[in-house]
């Protein structure tokens, strides 16, 4: 019979398989209607590490699965467990694997209901592999240990195949995107913060891991403008189209009322990453010029060079023709796509 009881109503009795698959709505799904995606809750618990020949996992939780429709069975280490390493072979590397259990004697028939961390030696070869745990067992991933052969060097801690799981609607990182996801899905591949549109996945935000990197300017043009700060520029991706964002205020010194290197305020042009497809024109505040001068246009070129537009050599003020040599420019603001 089908178990269709509602838990957590006074009378009724629930097995442990009832109780799991209440449980699945608490992580993940992993494309089944009645299946959930093991792993680890991020955040960094059971971290393996190795010192010497012992292995440390450290304590943590995590959800696993034997198979769908079996349920969610939440495991936790509430303290770290040590694990001896094998010896290395003579001659042959090897790979190692640490994984944590969940026994249930009722699907595994191991005479045991516990769950724990267990180390699995490698066999050693010329081209090792990873075991893969033998028989029915309930288990994820936590790390590879690759030992090489006796005299060359220390064993090596991997943990790229332990899984991580969240609850439904989480952000899920990983670096490969889930199976079977649902449309409005979101995982960070430690790049990009993605969305599953129901076809494809789109890059909803890029994810910055790069600083600023302040310009180099040529003669007569100086960082800290108007005390706004060195020039500065970056990419960033908003909604899967690529920017660069300016910052940061540009000093200019006139020499005889000439306008610098005809407004061309870089040392070099840009690299090719920074570089628009075709022109951008935008506006960029400026130091109040008589008659009232608030903004002036900065031009990027494809090439990668930059300029101020609309600088005036001449001397003479008037309304009909204004004498436009601000001291300054500010960039703070500046946004535009260059993809």
């Amino acid at each position: 019979m089908p178990d269709a009881l509602p838990k957590w109503i006074d009378g009724l009795s629930y097995t442990g398989l009832s109780m799991r698959r209440g449980d699945i709505l608490t992580a993940m799904h992993d494309g089944t209607a009645l299946g959930v995606r093991a792993g680890v809750r991020p955040g960094g618990g059971l971290k393996v590490t190795l010192a010497g020949n012992t292995i440390t996992v450290a304590a943590g939780v995590a959800v696993l699965q034997y198979q769908s429709g079996q349920g969610a069975y939440r495991a936790c280490l509430a303290a770290s467990t040590n694990l001896t390493l094998t010896a290395p072979h003579a001659t042959l590397s090897r790979i190692d694997l640490v994984y944590l259990r969940v026994w249930d004697n009722m699907v595994d028939a191991s005479g045991q209901n516990i769950a724990d961390a267990v180390y699995l030696a490698g066999t050693p070869g010329s081209s090792p592999v990873a075991p893969i745990p033998a028989g029915t067992q309930i288990y994820i991933p936590l790390a590879q240990i690759t030992v090489p052969p006796s005299g060359g060097g220390s064993a090596s801690v991997s943990q790229a195949v332990m899984p991580f799981t969240v609850a439904p609607g989480g952000i899920l990182p990983s670096a490969t995107a889930p199976a079977t996801p649902y449309v409005g899905q979101f995982y960070d591949n430690g790049t990009d913060l993605l969305r599953w549109n129901g076809s494809s996945w789109d890059t909803y935000q890029k994810v910055v891991n790069t600083g600023w990197t302040t310009a180099s300017l040529g003669t007569s043009f100086g960082h800290n403008g108007n005390s706004n700060g060195n020039v500065q520029y970056r990419l960033v991706t908003v909604e899967g189209t690529k920017y660069m964002e300016w910052r940061g205020g540009l000093s200019i010194t006139y020499l005889n009322s000439l306008v610098p290197n005809g407004g061309a305020f870089l040392a070099s042009p840009l690299a090719a990453t920074f570089r628009p497809p075709s022109p951008r024109a935008v506006p960029v505040a400026c130091a109040a010029q008589p008659p009232v001068v608030l903004s002036v246009r900065c031009d990027f070129a494809s090439d990668g060079t930059a300029s101020i537009a609309g600088l005036t050599s001449f001397v003479g003020d008037s309304y009909a023709q204004p004498a436009i040599r601000p001291p300054w420019v500010s960039f703070n603001g500046v946004r535009y796509p260059i993809s």
